[in-house]
């Protein structure tokens, strides 16, 4: 190498590349076969493959898995507003309250806490303060059963037990709302 430091500037690459290529350290180039058959004794063993029932499913064209991050922040936000919704779904479709009836304490506390309180026009809805949560029938949709905020004033509004989910999901996990919210939720 010091040889290619006195050799004129047009040589010195050449030098270099013939340092290279004979040093004693330098791996020669892996050869390609040509013929099908059992490796000679200079060539390594192709690597063996598991069998195909071992091997990952093949990915569906069409639908790209998403990345890692939404899957796990999906799981996240599943867990954390699950017992919410379980709530909330029990309160509207079972026995438990009758059209007009006023929610318990306890189930009007985690409304009033979890949902109300994250509804995008929660300050309008309360107005003059809140008196208790109700359970109804949408006064336009009458087959459908809401909740309702009942105030001090005896005016009771509906709300959206939805828009407070969205709402929460928007603030608590912003990365990830708006595709948890596409996948999750009705269109409004």
């Amino acid at each position: 190498m010091a040889a290619a430091l006195l050799l004129p500037r047009a040589a010195a690459p050449l030098a270099v590349l013939r340092a290279f290529r004979f040093a004693p350290w330098g791996a020669p180039a892996p050869r390609r076969r040509l013929l099908p058959g059992p490796p000679t004794a200079g060539e390594p063993p192709p690597p063996v493959l598991p069998p195909a029932s071992k091997l990952a499913d093949p990915p569906v064209l069409g639908a790209p898995e998403p990345p890692l991050p939404f899957r796990a922040a999906e799981a996240e936000i599943l867990r954390d507003i699950e017992p919410v919704v379980q709530l909330i779904k029990d309160i509207l479709h079972s026995d438990r309250y009758g059209d007009g009836e006023c929610l318990c304490p306890k189930d009007e506390n985690v409304v009033v806490e979890k949902l109300l309180a994250f509804h995008p026009r929660a300050q309008d809805k309360i107005g003059c303060g809140l008196d208790a949560i109700m359970v109804d029938r949408h006064p336009e949709f009458r087959k459908s059963r809401c909740l309702f905020v009942v105030r001090t004033d005896g005016v009771w509004i509906d709300f959206s037990y939805q828009k407070c989910l969205r709402a929460y999901i928007r603030e608590k996990y912003p990365s990830h709302a708006e595709r948890f919210i596409r996948e999750h939720f009705k269109r409004t």
